[in-house]
C-alpha cells in the first residue's frame, strides 16, 4: 500500500502516508482553494436562491492557473480564418457560458479540496507520524478531482503541455529550482493513477 492507493473491502480506497507526504498534500490543497478564492460575495450566502441566481464572471480569469481549471466552453483561440461576427460571437457565448457556470465549478473545486483537507487533518487528529488514510468511495472521487486540480495547477505553473515536457522533467539536474514541483508533480500522478484504478469496475 506504501505510495499508491489500493481499493477497501466495501468500496473506496486506502492509502499509507507518512508525516511529510501528508503536510505536502494538505499544504498544496490550501494554496489551491486560495488560488479558487471564496464564493461570490466573499461567505456563503443565507439566501440560497440567491446564491442559486448569482452570476459569474464573463471574462476569463488572468492566472494561467485558474484559465487551465477554468477554460474557456468554446474553444481556446479563435480560428484565424473565422470572420470578425465569428470572432465576437465565440467571445460572447464563452463569455454567457461562464458567467452562468463559473461559479459552480469554483465551488466544486473548492468542496474537492476542502475535502481532501479535512481527511488529512482528520488522519493527523487520530495519531502522530504517518497512517492508513481510508477514503469511502464519495471521498474517492473527491480526492480524484482535487489530485487532478493540483497536478493541472502544478504542470502549468512548469509549462507542461505534452507528454514530452513529462519526459524533459525526469531529466532535471538535482539543482534545478522546479525539482520539487516536478516531484510533487510526478509523486501525485502516482497517486491520482492508482485512485483512478480502484474506482474502476
Amino acid at each position: 500500500m506504501p505510495g499508491h492507493f489500493e481499493p477497501i473491502p466495501g468500496g473506496g480506497a486506502a492509502v499509507a502516508l507518512d508525516e511529510v507526504e501528508i503536510s505536502i498534500i494538505r499544504s498544496l490543497a490550501v494554496q489551491l482553494l486560495e488560488l479558487i478564492g471564496p464564493g461570490p460575495g466573499g461567505e456563503a450566502s443565507d439566501d440560497p436562491l440567491a446564491e442559486l441566481f448569482a452570476e459569474g464572471p464573463s471574462e476569463p480569469p488572468s492566472d494561467p492557473v485558474l484559465q487551465r481549471l477554468f477554460p474557456d466552453a468554446y474553444g481556446g483561440p479563435v480560428d484565424e480564418d473565422a470572420t470578425v461576427d465569428q470572432a465576437d460571437e465565440q467571445r460572447a457565448h464563452s463569455a454567457e457560458f461562464r458567467r452562468f457556470t463559473e461559479n459552480d465549478l469554483r465551488a466544486g473545486k473548492r468542496e474537492d479540496a476542502l475535502a481532501v483537507i479535512r481527511s488529512l487533518d482528520a488522519l493527523a487528529a487520530a495519531g502522530e507520524g504517518g497512517a492508513v488514510l481510508k477514503l469511502t468511495p464519495e471521498e474517492s472521487v473527491r480526492w480524484m478531482r482535487a489530485l487532478n486540480d493540483l497536478r493541472l495547477a502544478i504542470g502549468t505553473r512548469l509549462d507542461i503541455t505534452d507528454e514530452e515536457d513529462t519526459d524533459v522533467l525526469y531529466r532535471l539536474p538535482d539543482e534545478d529550482p522546479r525539482k520539487p514541483m516536478v516531484m510533487a508533480y510526478l509523486w501525485l500522478g502516482g497517486l491520482q493513477e492508482t485512485l483512478v484504478e480502484t474506482l474502476m469496475p
